[in-house]
This record gives structure tokens, sequence and C-alpha cells, in this order.
């Protein structure tokens, strides 16, 4: 399995002025601020499940950008439904990555679905993403990196990650009036 940290920095490496990133809480949220303090980086840190259909409404928002989820199997799987959603609106200019280690590691490690017989990929493909892929190493992952930076189709990724205690890396506010106005205001000043 690959480790997140240097998954996610390898993801975002070179990345064009017009790739904007958001992260679910908890983990992903340590792991995009580990790349460093970026404006275009969004970090949610308060409210479970709300990542995707915040980078849904930002790809519909801003089209002339790419906008790439990073969140992980327990936030999706709390809801699926968006998946379903992402699917039938079809942004081209999204993509959706998650990095599953098949556990609940913010509260103890329990075992996800994942860990079981559910499969993210499939369940993406049944919600209607025309292009998916599952991630186990770094040929794979490297491919993942060429779909991503192309972003000119709608795709969905799920990253077989190990289980890791890393420290945690904070954004650069809490406040969420502070970080959406620093994201707001980056995404509207980039240049298309």
């Amino acid at each position: 399995m690959l480790k997140r940290r240097p998954t996610v920095e390898f993801l975002l490496a070179g990345r064009s002025q017009n790739l904007f990133a958001v992260s679910g809480l908890g983990s992903s949220t340590w792991d995009l601020s580990a790349t460093g303090d970026d404006r275009r980086n969004f970090c949610f840190n308060g409210v479970m499940g709300q990542a995707a259909p915040f980078a849904l409404g930002l790809a519909i928002a801003q089209p002339t950008k790419q906008v790439v989820l990073i969140t992980g199997d327990g936030e999706i799987l709390m809801s699926l439904g968006i998946l379903a959603t992402i699917a039938n609106v079809a942004p081209k200019n999204l993509c959706l990555l998650v990095l599953d280690n098949e556990s609940y590691s913010e509260t103890g490690g329990q075992p996800s679905a994942t860990a079981g017989p559910t499969n993210l990929e499939l369940i993406a493909k049944g919600c209607g993403f025309a292009n998916t892929s599952t991630v186990h190493n770094d040929s794979e992952l490297a491919a993942l990196r060429k779909t991503l930076h192309a972003a000119d189709e709608l795709h969905f990724s799920n990253i077989k990650i190990a289980t890791e205690e890393l420290p945690l890396i904070f954004p650069h506010s809490f406040d969420g009036v502070t970080a959406i106005n620093r994201f707001r205001d980056v995404a509207i000043a980039c240049s298309d």
C-alpha cells in the first residue's frame, strides 16, 4: 500500500495555477496541509461529509479551474449519495481522490466497510462515473497523476494507502471565515 503524505505530495507536485484542492475532514486535511501553505487549498476541519458537495459547487462555479477533492474512505462512506449527484452533474473539471486506509483512523482505527467487501470504485461506477480507478502502487499512481493534471473529464479514484500514525499538520486557519475568504480571493483572482 502507498503512504498517504508522499502520495498527496506527488499528485499535487507541479500543479498548474488553476488546480484547486479541497480536503475532507481529518487526515486528508492534515495531508493537504503538509504539502505547504497554498492559498489554492481549502481544508475542511469541522464538517464531515461536506468536502465533496463543496468541491462539486466549486467545479460548477469555476468551470475553467481544475478541482481535486482529497478525502478519506470514512468521509465518502458517510455521504455516498453525493457520488450519484456528482455523476449526474458530471463536471469535467472535477477529480475525486479517496485515500482509503480501510479504517476510521480519526476515531481509533476501527475497520471501515472497505476493509470488507465494499468497493468504492464499483460504487462510483454504479453511480454513473465513466472514469474510475483503484490505485495500489507507484505505477498506477503515476498514471493517476497524468489524469489529474489533464483534468478534461470527471474522474473518481480510490487510492489504497497504509494506515499510519502521523503528526497533525494544521491548516493556515481554523477560523472558517478567514479560511473561506482567503480561498475565495485566490479562486476569483487566478487567471483563466
